[in-house]
């Protein structure tokens, strides 16, 4: 397996790549809050709270989306039987619940200000992303955010897409960063899809709790199925256009800290419609693992092809939020 470095070293001569942001790169930062089991301990499921953490209990799983698919298979062999309409209502709206509750989770365990990333983090970061032309992320929470816009060498000039009035323009500007699938800090308004800002008055953080305890919620893709991410990402014009951005690429990628489940395979159907020569996989730990040796089946399946080079890097080595 590669080191970071080195995979760098393959990236052709004068050619900026790109990169795709997985969950593992805000574990990498604090792995104690970007967890599922932190979220599943901070999440209420109201009033079908017990029945749903037995649901987690009985998977012998921390992921939200794990269980929600569970909920879309229990609720298709019912239907197929032509019985149980009250029942399937029931799983419809714990599968409902489950969104909602992962939504607030992320809200509630957020570190609170941008100033809880040390400037040395931010400073490391920085220079990280400096090193790729554009940046998607299958992230939800702010840390991208907070790396992109606060005022710590080196510099980093990127755009986002968004505008006058904190609107989202995309079509004729330079965006080079895309949440693929949403953010807490993006949301749609009447005006178009729009995105939080400090306004001096509260954080971010608080405004999307604001909006949450009003029943406003970000924009956010947390669909189980990719089949169903897909269709939630074609109806939003936002999600639409990073994902088309994807699919747009061409020369080398790097995916940083993604488990290359099915569940995204949209994800990686774009890069592998597009004209990337180039893939290079982070694995985290043990390169024989059961879970790596999944990760690198899927990478290979999802993405190779005919002219196409797929590799694999110590997650570790990228060493994203350490200077040095």
């Amino acid at each position: 397996m590669l080191t970071y470095a080195e995979a760098l070293e393959r990236v052709g001569e004068g050619e900026r790549p790109s990169v795709i942001l997985g969950n593992g790169f805000s574990r990498a930062w604090r792995d104690d809050i970007f967890n599922y089991a932190n979220l599943l301990d901070a999440a209420n499921f109201g009033p079908r709270d017990d029945q749903i953490r037995e649901l987690f209990r009985r998977l012998d799983t921390y992921d939200f989306e794990a269980v929600m698919r569970c909920l879309v298979s229990a609720r298709t062999v019912l239907e197929s039987y032509g019985d149980g309409a009250h029942l399937g209502e029931q799983i419809r709206a714990d599968e409902q619940g489950l969104k909602d509750a992962l939504i607030a989770a992320i809200a509630q365990t957020h570190p609170e200000r941008p100033w809880d990333v040390t400037n040395d983090q931010y400073s490391a970061v920085r220079s990280f992303l400096c090193t790729f032309a554009s940046i998607f992320t299958l992230n939800y929470d702010l840390l991208l955010y907070w790396s992109r816009n606060v005022d710590v060498q080196p510099p980093l000039r990127t755009d986002d897409g968004f505008r006058r009035e904190s609107k989202w323009l995309g079509y004729g500007t330079n965006q080079q960063v895309h949440f693929l699938h949403g953010g807490l800090h993006i949301f749609d308004s009447p005006a178009g899809v729009k995105k939080h800002t400090f306004d001096g008055g509260g954080s971010i953080i608080d405004q999307v709790r604001d909006n949450l305890n009003e029943g406003r919620f970000p924009l956010f893709v947390s669909e189980p199925t990719s089949k169903r991410k897909l269709a939630r990402i074609e109806h939003n014009p936002y999600l639409n256009f990073c994902y088309r951005a994807l699919s747009n690429l061409n020369g080398t990628v790097f995916v940083l800290g993604h488990s290359i489940d099915e569940n995204d395979k949209h994800i990686f159907d774009a890069v592998k419609n597009s004209a990337v020569s180039q893939i290079f996989m982070s694995l985290y730990g043990d390169e024989r693992s059961d879970a790596n040796t999944r990760s690198k089946a899927n990478a290979l399946a999802y993405l190779g092809g005919p002219g196409r080079l797929v590799e694999f890097f110590d997650a570790a080595t990228s060493r994203v939020w350490e200077q040095g």
